[in-house]
């Protein structure tokens, strides 16, 4: 991104608020977590989940989380019409974001939250780093960079 194009995105210098410019909208991270906790998602995957959000929006934010190199968009291996999203590792970098989300649902929102919610949190309460890094570890990106 140029200089001049920076000043069209963000609002100001601040590190939350630039980032919130970026990924900051409901959708993005709902479907950042899809992509950390269950992996390799297609078009269709996104729009079964218990959100519900509308074809459109999900289309415009697949688009936008692509070009931010959030997310890889891939052929289905057999059948072309189907395509692939999977998180980069600039992504997966968004974990500890997600499962402090997830941990602070735990302690505020409990009665609320699902068991397998409930189930990683109390996980993540045990052993954090390590659950963390098990999350990391998990995804294909990984077996590739190394």
């Amino acid at each position: 991104m140029k200089a001049k194009k920076n000043k069209e995105i963000f609002r100001s210098t601040c590190p939350v608020s630039s980032s919130l410019d970026l990924i900051g909208d409901k959708w993005s991270l709902l479907i950042v977590r899809e992509l950390i906790i269950y992996g390799e998602r297609t078009f269709k995957d996104f729009t079964e989940i218990s959100e519900k959000i509308s074809t459109a929006r999900l289309s415009d934010r697949l688009s936008k989380l692509e070009s931010l190199e959030i997310l890889t968009k891939s052929n289905h291996p057999t059948n072309k019409k189907v395509f692939l999203y999977n998180v980069t590792k600039k992504g997966m970098d968004l974990a500890p974001i997600i499962v402090e989300f997830i941990s602070w649902a735990y302690k505020y929102l409990n009665e609320h939250i699902s068991e397998s919610s409930k189930e990683l949190a109390e996980k993540l309460k045990k052993d954090r780093d390590g659950t963390l890094k098990e999350i990391m570890n998990s995804h294909t990106f990984n077996k590739l960079e190394k």
